[in-house]
């Protein structure tokens, strides 16, 4: 019994650090939506020659008279690129066109301001979503490493569950929250952010399971809490079954120990009513 609570505590602890791991990740890093922007092409010059417009054909033209009228033969999706770009809940960063590497902006300042409440609510949420996870995972920890005795440790495991699924609630909360302002603002945010195409990305994976495994490590401590106490009551039922069947054997035997005693204390008294009887007549 002892190993089996063990285990599944150990399991239970595992499946929550594994879920702290995973919403922290997820929390800090920029990679829960990504996809393609589109973006005029730049002019062309010394330093950008490629996926640019050159609407003469002859740079130096173009750098020596500025009264010069461009023409570009290039239409449609020719005249754009396609840029990559991802976005998390503190940040959205996208390829930079003009220069190596990439550029970012605040995802809060996208947002549109209807949508700016529910954001920050969202944020709120994964906060707290995190700091109940760390207490779950401290009541795990020390009802497997530190609890004096069985009863202790079902109060820990009580208060570990608890703890775990109000986190995954808040957590499921909070995702679907930052989903609907990321869809709200790929309608009405800037024009010069709004995605061409995108998807969830790799952060967004990580934050659903974190709740994945929430949600796995409160089954797991309640079903050892609950299983703990079946085996207590099933332990206690069989030690009452048989405490009064050796009630009732104990009762039998005084019983049928006092009866013997009362009819040998009969027989006694009738021998000593014979011989009173035989001393006191007359010959």
């Amino acid at each position: 019994m002892k190993t089996n609570r063990r285990c599944r505590a150990l399991l239970a602890v595992s499946l929550n650090l594994m879920a702290l791991l995973f919403s922290t990740t997820a929390f800090i890093t920029t990679h829960w939506c990504e996809g393609t922007q589109r973006a005029p092409k730049p002019s062309c010059g010394k330093d950008k020659k490629t996926n640019c417009l050159n609407y003469s054909g002859n740079e130096t033209a173009n750098e020596t008279n500025q009264n010069v009228v461009h023409y570009s033969w290039e239409t449609g999706d020719d005249r754009f690129l396609f840029r990559y770009f991802h976005t998390g809940i503190w940040y959205s960063c996208e390829e930079n066109i003009n220069a190596a590497g990439e550029k970012c902006r605040s995802f809060i300042d996208l947002a549109p301001a209807s949508e700016k409440g529910v954001l920050w609510l969202s944020v709120v949420s994964e906060v707290l979503y995190i700091m109940l996870l760390v207490v779950g995972f401290s009541l795990m920890c020390l009802e497997l490493f530190h609890s004096s005795s069985v009863i202790d440790g079902l109060k820990l495991n009580a208060f570990a569950a608890v703890f775990t699924v109000l986190s995954g609630l808040l957590g499921m909360v909070a995702h679907m929250m930052y989903t609907q302002v990321f869809q709200v603002t790929v309608s009405l945010g800037p024009e010069d952010w709004r995605p061409h195409s995108w998807d969830y990305g790799w952060s967004f994976c990580l934050a659903w399971g974190s709740f994945t495994c929430c949600m796995a490590a409160s089954v797991t401590t309640l079903n050892s809490y609950t299983k703990t106490v079946i085996e207590f009551r099933h332990k206690r039922k069989i030690f009452e079954q048989g405490f009064r069947e050796e009630q009732n054997f104990l009762d039998q035997e005084a019983i049928k120990y006092f009866r013997e005693r009362t009819e040998e204390e009969r027989a006694e008294a009738g021998d000593l009513r014979l011989q009173c009887l035989h001393s006191c007549s007359p010959n």
